[in-house]
C-alpha cells in the first residue's frame, strides 16, 4: 500500500510539473522553462526512485539515474539551487550514490531482484527500459540545448521525445499493470502535443 501512496504522490508532483509549466507556457505565448518545473521534476524523481526500488523496477530506476542531476543543474542554472539548505542539497546528490553502494553490497541479490524478475520477462524489460531511456534522454538534450545557448529552455525535440518515450511507456505500464505510470504517463500527453503546437507557432513567428 505504501509503495502505491509514494508511487502516486510522485506522479501528481510530475503532473503539477506539467501543468505549470504549460500554464505559464499559455501565460506566455511561448514554451517557458520555469523554475517550479525543476524544483517538482526534482521532488517528483526522487519519490519515484522510491518507488521503482520497492517494486523492483529495473526500467523506472534506469529513467530516473538519468534525468535526476539535470534536474539539479537546471535549479542551479536559476539561481534556486544555491538557495536550498546545505544539509539538503547534500542528501540530494548523495542518494544516488548511496543507492549503488547497496547495489555492489549485494550485487547478485539486485540482479536475481530487478534484471531476473519474473513478472518482468526479459523482452519487457528491455521494452520498459527503452521507454525510459527515450523519455529520459530529452532531458539530456534539454541539458545540451540549453548548455549550449547558456539559459534553460525547453526545445521543440524535448517534445517531441517526450510523446515517444511517454508511449511506449504507456504500453509497458498496461502489460506491468502498473497503475502509477499508466495514471501518470496518460496525463502528460495534452501538455506535450500542446507545447509542440506553442514552439511551432513561435518559430513560425
Amino acid at each position: 500500500m505504501m509503495m502505491y501512496v509514494i508511487g502516486f504522490i510522485s506522479q501528481s508532483l510530475f503532473s503539477a510539473r506539467t501543468i505549470s509549466q504549460w500554464i505559464l507556457s499559455e501565460r506566455a505565448k511561448k514554451v517557458t522553462s520555469p523554475a517550479i518545473f525543476w524544483i517538482l521534476s526534482l521532488s517528483a524523481s526522487y519519490l519515484m526512485f522510491i518507488y521503482g526500488w520497492m517494486r523492483h523496477d529495473f526500467s523506472i530506476l534506469l529513467g530516473q539515474l538519468i534525468a535526476y542531476y539535470i534536474y539539479v543543474w537546471n535549479l542551479y542554472e536559476q539561481g534556486i539551487w544555491q538557495r536550498i539548505y546545505k544539509a539538503l542539497r547534500v542528501v540530494i546528490l548523495l542518494t544516488p550514490f548511496v543507492a549503488f553502494a547497496f547495489v555492489f553490497n549485494d550485487y547478485a541479490g539486485f540482479v536475481d531482484t530487478f534484471l531476473r524478475n519474473e513478472k518482468v520477462p526479459l523482452a519487457l524489460l528491455l521494452a520498459g527500459s527503452a521507454g525510459q531511456v527515450i523519455f529520459t534522454l530529452r532531458f539530456v538534450y534539454q541539458f545540451v540545448y540549453s548548455y549550449r545557448h547558456k539559459e534553460s529552455v525547453l526545445p521543440i525535440g524535448f517534445w517531441v521525445l517526450s510523446i515517444v518515450g511517454s508511449s511506449i511507456i504507456v504500453i509497458y505500464a498496461i502489460i506491468r499493470k502498473d497503475p502509477v505510470l499508466i495514471l501518470g504517463q496518460s496525463f502528460g500527453f495534452v501538455a506535450y502535443i500542446r507545447n509542440l503546437m506553442i514552439a511551432f507557432k513561435t518559430v513560425r513567428q
